[in-house]
């Protein structure tokens, strides 16, 4: 039989737990992604985090506030995991000037945020923000890659109050577009170890992101940090940034640094075997 059980998400972990009862397999949990709910469904959330985290020996989480979190919910063992950023793609990119102009942003700047169209990702409020930027000569244009339930309210508000947006749906070529970016922005409730937010920063692309989650801890001080919730505050920190290029210039070299320091592949490994064998080890003490 298996020495340790890993399991990943708390329904995965919950299933696993019960799968495991009344054996002595340890069981590791990763914590990827805090999810909400409102209502009864959140009172259901919140038992389903303290069974899955109390019936495992170690809880490891992508950011500390997870940690906390897995720790309130009365894990016995909750740890900081080294997350390894996405390995650069091999192929060659089209040239950022094609990008653009597929897009229409060619005499204007470009802002483009990535994640799935619900409402925790933020995007209501990133269209509060475009309603100010509207104002700006040349206007900017904000493109947002991503598909989900929101997407046809979000389109209703772009059409409604003509705003410089476009959805432009699930794209393969996510990493193109923010690196033919001038901006990069994370409107989101919520982050562990944000993929746009690594890919940002490590293509030397300023980010303008909410300070939650494992978003302050993943960037430093290599992005502007805004409320969640707050469109005011987005706006002008994303106006500050497109009249002032040294500001860019700064972030974008802080980012490849900040970058430069992250886990990488053989860290996240290393780390989870050594808790493998920690855990496979017999107990010097046993019952």
């Amino acid at each position: 039989g298996a020495d340790v059980v890993h399991a990943h998400g708390l329904h995965a972990a919950a299933r696993t737990a019960l799968a495991l009862s009344g054996r002595s397999v340890p069981l590791v949990m990763t914590w990827h992604t805090r999810r909400y709910a409102e209502g009864a469904r959140r009172q259901i959330l919140h038992l389903l985090e303290r069974r899955a985290v109390r019936a495992a020996a170690v809880v490891l989480a992508p950011s500390s506030d997870l940690v906390d979190r897995a720790r309130l919910r009365g894990a016995r063992d909750a740890r900081l995991a080294p997350a390894a950023a996405p390995s650069p793609r091999s192929s060659q990119a089209p040239h950022e000037g094609k990008v653009r102009a597929e897009l229409g942003a060619v005499e204007r700047p470009l802002l483009v945020a990535v994640g799935s169209l619900v409402p925790h990702h933020g995007f209501g409020t990133l269209l509060d923000a475009a309603r100010v930027w509207r104002a700006l000569d040349p206007v900017p244009l904000v493109v947002v890659a991503g598909e989900g339930r929101d997407r046809s309210a979000l389109q209703q508000r772009i059409r409604d109050e003509e705003l410089p947006v476009r959805l432009v749906g699930s794209r393969d070529d996510a990493g193109e577009l923010i690196a033919a970016a001038d901006l990069a922005v994370l409107p989101s409730r919520w982050e562990g170890r944000s993929l746009l937010a690594q890919e940002a920063l490590r293509l030397g692309v300023p980010l303008v992101a909410t300070e939650v989650g494992g978003v302050p801890e993943l960037v430093g001080e290599a992005a502007e940090l805004v409320p969640f919730g707050n469109g005011e505050a987005l706006a002008r920190a994303v106006v500050r940034l497109l009249g002032d290029p040294e500001r860019c210039a700064w972030l974008a070299e802080a980012g490849r640094e900040q970058a430069a320091g992250w886990p990488t592949e053989d860290d996240t490994i290393a780390h989870v075997l050594s808790v493998y064998d920690e855990l496979a080890q017999p107990s010097p003490h046993p019952r």
